[in-house]
């Protein structure tokens, strides 16, 4: 016997979010932050450096480099991506706009997958809403419509999904896999052939794509234990819609087929060699303040709700009866989390869960309190509504100087830098905060009775942020993290025409930045003899190894001619050498 549900929802509260009002706030999410920016230190301009060099032909598809340095991460397919892109690319567009169109798709693809998979969850006999005795309940399609909105709202309200979510680099196509393999997983019991091969189908890509992205061990724990579940509790939770059409195949079939694609992805991982310990050492370890704070900040307002969700539906979490629509995207934050804990960049791991974590998200929908659903609204709108105010604040005065002290405060943290206006950016930032004053006189005017609502305003909100920041602030956002200013500073030392440029010391980031802002000739050395040997006049080194340089080119004939900052960063220096008797541009003495 199925525990009872707590789910109470009525015809009206199960309306869907108008479609063109979704669709309008995913693009006003997945545009900003795609175009019109530069590469940002350090893992987007890093993964972008390697693609240019593969595109150019510089490196070798299967192990590509960057002046002589591998990647830092294993996975080579966001590379692969990248670098197709900007060879297909027509010629006007630019290198770093082509190397994010395939991203940008894999952004789509995450919401489109984590609303699909809440869909087939939410269609589950489990999953639905308490029958009244006199009818008037949400008919399984549109409670399944009402609560895919919700996860998708809950998945871009998380505070930690902007950033990452658009930057070229193999955590964007490990989410986008991971979406894949949840909808996957939430989608096998289907009767019809064509959606059981559509399943599977995008079971195949997740976990391969995983695997090329540098996660098989996530690919393998999250594949294996997907399988599990879906072998479990097919046909005791399947879609209550299709359950009783005749099925092309056994219900175990789908988990069976399941896990013999994850043992594929296995041997994938095994003959590419990409079996890593990522495990942090006790050196390493991190501290669990650190911890606490980033589960608090990144998944908000995800992770309160979640918590609700397993307090509320605790009784079918722990029956005897698997309840897939619970355990499923349970099983997903259970791993990420101690991927999370376990492995290093943290936030990247955390990343990965959140898809099923809006989704665990959303089951609490049907269930909050009116005062947690009116604690949440007065909190998201003071919230973003400060948050936008003092963006527009901030902006203002950089354009006019009044207020005097923000402009103070700019020029303090970006030295050099010369406010810039553009009236599309600022009609595109004008039209989503009055956009955004509209949402919240609808959502206050009177009492909303859809489930979705509490998510509406920490959606939208969460959207206005990542907008404005992406037009108001995009040029002083350029300026403080790109490496183009210290590009044309170090263009002005070197002059026109420098030639070649040694390079010692410098990391990936610094190395892949200046070559591509610079356009220059980048030959890395690391001993005496080749700087002697070499015909360039010119050597760029990280400032940090300064004792290095002196030894290395002691007696060779070289002077500093200067010390080139980044100009909001003054602990990353580069160092300039020129041979003694060299010309302005670098030429023969």
């Amino acid at each position: 016997m199925n525990p009872p549900n707590p789910a109470i929802v009525t015809r009206g509260a199960a309306r869907p979010l108008p479609r063109w009002a979704l669709l309008l706030l995913c693009l006003a999410y997945v545009v900003p932050g795609f175009v019109a920016r530069s590469p940002w230190k350090n893992a987007d301009v890093t993964a972008f450096g390697y693609m240019l060099e593969l595109a150019r032909g510089a490196t070798d598809w299967m192990s590509p480099s960057l002046a002589g340095m591998a990647p830092d991460t294993d996975g080579l397919l966001p590379y692969w991506l990248g670098a197709l892109a900007i060879q297909a690319a027509p010629s006007w567009l630019a290198a770093e706009t082509a190397a994010r169109l395939p991203f940008a798709a894999l952004l789509v693809a995450t919401l489109a997958a984590t609303w699909w998979g809440m869909y087939h969850l939410a269609r589950s006999p489990a999953a639905q809403p308490v029958a009244f005795a006199f009818g008037g309940e949400a008919s399984p399609p549109d409670y399944a419509r009402a609560m895919a909105d919700g996860a998708l709202l809950a998945l871009l309200a998380c505070l930690g999904l902007a950033q990452l979510s658009h930057e070229v680099t193999s955590y964007l196509t490990q989410l986008a896999f991971t979406a894949l393999l949840f909808f996957a997983a939430a989608s096998l019991p289907r009767r019809s052939l064509p959606a059981f091969a559509g399943s599977l189908a995008a079971a195949a890509a997740g976990l391969l794509g995983l695997v090329l992205s540098g996660a098989p061990t996530l690919a393998m724990l999250l594949g294996g234990g997907s399988a599990l579940l879906v072998a479990c509790t097919t046909g005791a939770d399947d879609d209550a819609a299709v359950s009783a059409r005749p099925s092309p195949a056994p219900r175990w079939a789908g988990g069976v087929a399941l896990a013999l694609l994850t043992a594929l992805a296995a041997g994938l991982a095994g003959a590419l060699d990409l079996w890593r310990w990522r495990i942090v050492t006790e050196d390493e370890a991190k501290e669990w303040q650190s911890l606490v704070r980033l589960l608090i900040w990144f998944a908000w307002p995800a992770w309160p709700l979640a918590l609700w969700t397993l307090w509320r539906w605790r009784r079918q979490i722990v029956s005897r009866t698997l309840h897939r629509h619970l355990l499923l995207p349970l099983w997903f934050v259970a791993v990420t989390v101690s991927a999370t804990v376990t492995t290093q960049p943290a936030d990247r791991a955390l990343l990965l869960g959140l898809p099923a974590l809006a989704t665990l998200a959303a089951f609490a929908l049907p269930t909050l309190r009116r005062a947690i659903a009116s604690l949440i609204d007065w909190f998201t709108l003071l919230f973003f509504s400060a948050s936008a105010i003092a963006i527009w604040v901030i902006w203002i005065s950089v354009q006019t100087g009044v207020p005097a002290k923000p402009a103070a405060n700019v020029a303090k943290l970006a030295p050099g830098y010369t406010a810039e206006f553009s009236a599309m950016a600022f009609g595109v930032a004008l039209l989503a905060t009055l956009a955004w004053c509209a949402l919240v006189a609808w959502r206050v005017s009177r009492n909303r009775t859809e489930i979705w609502k509490s998510l509406v305003l920490p959606a939208s909100g969460a959207a206005l942020g990542w907008l404005l920041l992406m037009t108001l602030w995009l040029p002083l956002l350029d300026y403080g993290r790109s490496y183009r200013p210290q590009s044309d500073s170090l263009a002005r030392v070197l002059g026109a025409d420098p030639g070649c440029l040694l390079v010692h010391g410098l990391g990936r980031a610094q190395t892949a930045g200046l070559q591509y802002h610079g356009s220059w000739t980048m030959l890395p050395v690391t001993r005496a003899s080749e700087i002697r040997q070499s015909e360039c006049r010119w050597l760029v080194a990280d400032a940090s190894t300064q004792q290095t340089v002196d030894r290395l080119t002691r007696g060779g004939g070289w002077e500093q001619v200067a010390v080139v900052p980044r100009p909001t960063d003054r602990g990353d220096q580069l160092l300039v050498l020129r041979r003694i008797g060299a010309g302005p541009g670098g030429g023969q003495p």
